[in-house]
């Protein structure tokens, strides 16, 4: 083969990675446009339909969601942290300014980086915002031992845990999260898809793994206990005893949910 069709080989090549990341960027930008539809009952806007003055926390944001939020909602601002952000993130923040009056921000930022997150509301003049949205995020806040060995008996070598960053599985403390959350919000936003079979492939150190059916209801038992659970998809309706009882057998029928949770007054 020839020095010229070497190189027209490696142009082809690179042509078919560009098109690949194009079709990805695509699929992120279509999919956000799909999850909001079903998230957008979770803010309550006035008679204009829009959210003047509220400020929202998009923890472990895609960016593209803040904007779709900023045009529809016209909150006053809106603040996406994330351990690494997208790559048109800056962009997107810049450009943005130019059609839109919200103000958005981004940040290179760990939800359990607490100095971190402080100076940013320091920053950003912000005591505690009115929204926190996790939108398929809620799974990465895991902070406990390795669970992984419950889903798979093979997980624990000669009875210890591997400590593999690749194949753990991190437990969920449900009061504990949704605790700090509220520190820093007043409603909690969820929107979560879940399927235990499928390989969480954006995990990071533990911390991924979707929540099995399981682990919903040990979640849903403990926060509605103690803070208003409202449930916006597949159904709408406030987490009682009465729902609690009926929650398996929701869970089973879909593999996405959103709800909000707000602290009893």
């Amino acid at each position: 083969m020839t020095c010229e069709n070497n190189g027209l080989v490696e142009k082809l090549a690179k042509c078919e990675n560009d098109l690949e990341s194009y079709k990805n960027d695509l699929e992120s930008w279509t999919y956000s446009l799909k999850e909001l539809s079903e998230i957008e009952d979770a803010f309550p806007t006035n008679k204009e339909g829009n959210l003047d003055e509220k400020t929202i926390l998009d923890i472990g944001t895609d960016c593209v969601k803040s904007l779709y939020i900023a045009l529809k909602f016209k909150p006053y601002k809106i603040i996406g942290i994330s351990e690494e952000l997208p790559w048109f993130a800056s962009d997107l923040k810049n450009e943005s300014g130019l059609f839109i009056k919200t103000k958005i921000r981004f940040y290179t930022c760990s939800f359990f980086n607490e100095e971190t997150l402080r100076k940013i509301l320091k920053q950003e003049k912000i005591d505690r915002f009115d929204f926190i949205l996790l939108s398929k995020t809620l799974h990465h806040l895991r902070t406990g031992k390795c669970v992984a060995d419950k889903r798979n008996e093979k997980h624990k070598k000669k009875g210890k845990c591997p400590e593999d960053e690749k194949c753990c599985i991190y437990k969920f403390y449900p009061q504990e999260i949704f605790k700090d959350l509220l520190r820093y919000g007043k409603r909690v936003i969820v929107y979560e898809f879940y399927d235990s079979t499928i390989k969480d492939d954006d995990k990071v150190r533990g911390r991924g793994g979707y929540f099995t059916r399981n682990e919903w209801n040990e979640i849903f038992r403990k926060i509605s206990r103690k803070y208003i659970v409202k449930f916006i998809t597949p159904q709408k309706f406030y987490l009682d005893q009465k729902k609690l009882e009926r929650i398996d057998s929701i869970l089973r029928k879909v593999d996405g949910i959103c709800f909000y949770v707000e602290e009893k007054m």
